[in-house]
């Protein structure tokens, strides 16, 4: 049976307290994760089968292609750690090659997990299941059950990009930290490229990634008890070539005050709030970032045109 841990718990008076200190910056911001509320997680989903949007088909075509020789690398029977495991589908294509001895999916919500993790275990019966309920952008540990050695973290997606690069150090040391000197990292990262290949994936054609974005303003209304215009904003998204990263903003379309329980802006035309960013890395780039956190690159998988690389990494001082 899988067993199922739910740590975090949601502080709505922190939560609210996080999101006005952006919102009244001078440079107005929020975090990213406020873009995953329900129907932020669905808009997603839809992004990720859209033609523009290159990463998920890409990342999993260097899985199908490699996945033996990625096995033979990380090793099998490791206890694997998903990050951000959502509904698990990227490490279970893995489960074959891999055969993790313990799967550990943390998510920031158990009960999103529930189901997926239900169905694998009746697919893979014999292996034992820890379903983590817990904010892994923050420090953590693992349950006592999830023993030190053999961990190997799992975080595709190129979810790193969402890290600014001495943040991204700052988390990838504590995963380091966080196990015996075997333990390792397979990771996917998004690796630079055209300019515009990368603004139409953040910017597409149908406008989902739009839809995506401006229903962060629903998100916040509810959250601050708000009273956001969706209609009065709109979608900016852009490859920042000297900071090597997307931006994603939101732009007002004409002057306007938000007002929300307590409090109130006035934002000009064409003020922008800041909600996401993605950085891009050349190969070379990452692996010296990986260096910085604790990490010795063990092998790297790109597909042929370049966009796109995952990578195994083991701890420093236990290379092979």
């Amino acid at each position: 049976m899988a067993q199922f841990i739910q740590r975090f718990h949601a502080d709505k008076s922190a939560i609210r307290d996080e999101l006005l200190i952006g919102l009244q910056a001078p440079q107005a911001s929020t975090s990213p994760k406020y873009l995953y509320d329900a129907l932020g997680s669905k808009l997603f989903e839809a992004i990720c089968e859209l033609p523009e949007y290159y990463p998920t088909r890409t990342e999993a075509a260097i899985f199908d292609a490699h996945a033996d020789e990625i096995a033979a690398s990380v090793g099998r029977g490791r206890t694997l750690v998903d990050l951000g495991a959502g509904n698990c589908a990227k490490a279970g294509r893995l489960f074959p090659v891999l055969q993790p001895a313990h799967y550990v999916p943390i998510d920031i919500s158990v009960d999103f997990l529930r189901d997926s993790v239900d169905t694998l275990q009746q697919r893979f019966p014999e292996m034992e299941i820890t379903a983590l309920g817990v904010d892994f952008s923050a420090p953590f540990a693992l349950p006592d059950n999830v023993g030190p050695a053999q961990r190997l973290f799992f975080y595709p997606g190129s979810s790193i990009g969402n890290f600014s690069p001495d943040d991204a150090v700052a988390f990838l040391s504590r995963l380091a930290q966080a196990g015996d000197n075997d333990g390792a990292l397979l990771i996917s990262v998004d690796l630079v490229k055209a300019k515009p290949v990368l603004d139409a994936a953040y910017d597409d054609a149908l406008g989902v990634t739009a839809s995506f974005n401006l229903n962060l303003l629903n998100h916040l209304n509810e959250v601050l008890e708000a009273d956001f215009n969706v209609r009065g904003w709109q979608h900016v998204g852009f490859f920042n070539a000297e900071l090597s990263r997307i931006e994603m903003h939101l732009e007002a379309k004409t002057a306007q005050t938000v007002r929300w329980r307590g409090g109130h802006r006035d934002f000009a035309a064409g003020e922008r709030i800041h909600t996401e960013n993605s950085y891009k890395y050349t190969a070379k780039g990452f692996t010296a970032l990986l260096e910085r956190a604790g990490y010795t690159l063990q092998q790297a998988w790109i597909d042929p045109l370049g966009w796109f690389m995952v990578c195994h990494a083991k701890v420093s001082g236990n290379q092979s």
